[in-house]
């Protein structure tokens, strides 16, 4: 397989200040994704009293169960 090595492909760099702006973007989207997911289903599954340093097996479930009802969401809504 032949790597093009032409410099005239090569994206401008107008056109790589746009890519990265792109990925920033992106990243600011996943980062803000996960907080929300992390906030939304600590704040459905873990008491506010903590009773012990590890979660408890209702609490694992209920996070597993959050999380994967979360990402279904995101998915479905991803189609629109």
């Amino acid at each position: 397989m032949a790597t093009n090595n032409n410099p005239s492909n090569a994206p401008s760099a107008f056109e790589r200040e746009q890519i990265i702006g792109m990925m920033e973007k992106e990243m600011e989207y996943r980062v803000d994704m996960f907080n929300k997911l992390t906030h939304t289903c600590f704040s459905k599954c873990i008491e506010h009293k903590y009773k012990e340093s590890e979660l408890n097996m209702g609490e694992n479930s209920c996070i597993d169960r959050c999380v994967s009802k979360y990402w279904q969401v995101i998915e479905w809504l991803s189609h629109f």
